[in-house]
């Protein structure tokens, strides 16, 4: 496997590109490939028998289209899925996601934060360890988004059912004197800005996209697998509808790009 080969990148949805975005701005030498999972987005309502298997089928595509790491764009992907993916390939370099409970308990000066993520995420016993972990000095208020996926999905970033949405999601948080807002799922920040408008300047936003480049970054070099050459186009594939991600690439990647179907 050579420093040229591509970087797989995959999410229930088009959330990861928010992380894909991250890597390509901090490793722009390196080749990307992407797979949008949106035939069964969100994860958040699945078993994690049922992602652990789709992880494993889609590692298994991406690697038969010779990536020389995966990493999973994520959270309740990473959740039911990396432990196996990495046992499965233990020399491959494989990268997750987790919310940002760490730096956001360190940011606190209410000492109150709040976590926007999926039902999944919000369950999962991986969660609850990092709250004993990093956030024992300070209370975390929990908010599951159920829909939000969805709206983030068709491209709906600022729209009418999107602010309501959010904007009841938003309240019990502010309520509750949280001043740091932990975006836990990778498809929200693209309404970054939305959130900016609806919430007090006050409020920090925290997400994990650009630790987990930099974590790519260093595992990439650890093995001397960083790319020296030119990068090529990224490819994109998606298990729903091609024409629907192709639609909303230009907004949420920068730039218009084929999809093939998965």
């Amino acid at each position: 496997m050579g420093n040229s080969a591509p970087v797989g990148v995959f999410d229930s949805g088009v959330g990861g590109l928010s992380v894909l975005r991250e890597i390509r701005a901090l490793l722009p030498a390196e080749s990307l490939l992407y797979v949008a999972d949106s035939g069964h987005v969100p994860y958040g309502e699945k078993s994690p028998e049922f992602i652990r298997e789709r992880c494993r089928l889609i590692a298994e595509f991406l690697l038969g289209q010779g990536a020389k790491a995966l990493v999973l764009a994520c959270n309740t992907a990473t959740v039911a899925g990396v432990a196996e993916l990495r046992e499965l390939y233990p020399q491959l370099p494989i990268i997750g996601m987790e919310p940002a409970v760490k730096p956001a308990a360190a940011a606190t000066r209410s000492g109150v934060v709040g976590v926007l993520a999926t039902t999944g995420t919000l369950k999962s016993a991986k969660f609850a360890a990092l709250l004993d972990r990093f956030a024992s000095d300070v209370r975390v208020v929990t908010q599951p988004c159920p829909g939000l996926v969805e709206r983030i999905e068709a491209g709906d970033l600022d729209g009418a059912a999107t602010r309501e949405l959010l904007q009841g999601f938003v309240a019990p948080l502010l309520a509750e004197g949280c001043d740091t807002m932990i975006l836990g799922c990778t498809h929200y920040p693209f309404i970054r800005p939305l959130l900016r408008e609806l919430l007090p300047a006050s409020v920090s936003l925290v997400d994990t996209g650009a630790a987990v480049a930099r974590q790519l970054q260093r595992r990439l070099a650890e093995q001397q697998l960083l790319a020296d050459g030119e990068a090529a186009a990224g490819r994109f594939w998606s298990s729903g509808d091609p024409g629907q991600m192709q639609a909303v690439l230009p907004l949420l990647w920068g730039e218009a790009a084929s999809v093939q179907r998965l």
